[in-house]
């Protein structure tokens, strides 16, 4: 079997007693951040994580924070980040599953960004890692020591939407930009992060946390299709784009209409941060 939206603890505990026993590539990564302090999430990780689980940084390993006027998470290269994958073992070969204990907001940057390179068998570990601890999933501290792994490969330009891209959908009024920012943020009342508050014109205030159960995991497919079809109406699917505040929680709102069978929607990477780097763009405010 294979994975390629979401994984469940049940699912991903079987697959790892098979790899036990076979040479089942699996591969977990731990994506825990925060925002407010960058260390954070390794520090979490290094307490305590899934078997076997690397460790992926957001600002080193998955930005490169020296591309400016890129938004504040700007992506790698793809050679660079090959490398990085290539370090913790994994091919193109490799079921990948990556987790985080946040609803699966730094989980799905990955998740986003394997799909760049045409890697279709990664998924994220639908509730993360306090679901795997709820349902007696143990943790371990070792450090893992993989064999280096072989990853040549190149992101699909088509599917990462630029400024220009979203400039010219304002001008000519198509599709759908759809905003996985916090509400508050989205309308201009708080902007804890970036250089302006408000939102692109013509954009959609759709929150990442929207998706999510009470738990932590993500609403059932039916219930997320449902969800998104009132918000695009007669948009389609391949139409949409998704934004947020860097590129980040936007990977979110894609997983979730993937997981609903909604497909071919895109992100645009430098988001917001990226959007008020030129103070001439437009920026709205309200809903």
């Amino acid at each position: 079997m294979s994975w390629q939206t979401l994984i469940d603890v049940p699912s991903l505990m079987a697959e790892m007693a098979r790899q036990a026993s076979s040479d089942t590539p699996l591969v977990l990564v731990d994506c825990r951040f925060d925002l407010s302090d960058p260390a954070a999430g390794e520090r979490a990780y290094l307490a305590g994580h899934l078997p076997g689980a690397r460790y992926a940084h957001l600002d080193r390993h998955l930005s490169d924070l020296s591309r400016e006027g890129r938004g504040r998470h700007p992506l790698p290269e793809a050679q660079a980040f090959c490398v990085e994958l290539a370090s913790w073992g994994i091919t193109p070969a490799h079921q990948v599953v990556a987790y985080d204990a946040h609803g699966g907001v730094f989980a799905a940057r990955l998740w986003w960004m394997l799909r760049l390179l045409g890697h279709r068998d990664v998924a994220v570990l639908d509730g993360g890692l306090p679901a795997w601890v709820a349902q007696g999933g143990e943790l371990e501290r070792s450090i893992p020591r993989p064999r280096p792994g072989h990853y040549k490969a190149r992101f699909d330009i088509r599917e990462i939407v630029t400024t220009a891209v979203v400039a010219a959908r304002i001008a000519s009024g198509g599709g759908m930009l759809l905003d996985a920012r916090a509400p508050e943020r989205f309308r201009g009342e708080v902007e804890p992060l970036d250089a302006r508050a408000g939102h692109v014109p013509g954009a959609v205030n759709h929150c990442f946390k929207d998706n999510l159960a009470a738990d932590g995991s993500f609403l059932p497919a039916l219930e997320l299709a449902e969800n998104f079809h009132t918000l695009l109406g007669a948009v389609p699917a391949g139409e949409v784009v998704h934004m947020c505040g860097s590129g980040v929680t936007a990977c979110h709102n894609l997983l979730a209409m993937e997981h609903a069978g909604l497909r071919g929607s895109r992100v645009y990477a430098g988001s917001w941060s990226e959007w008020v780097s030129e103070p001439s763009r437009p920026v709205a405010l309200g809903a």
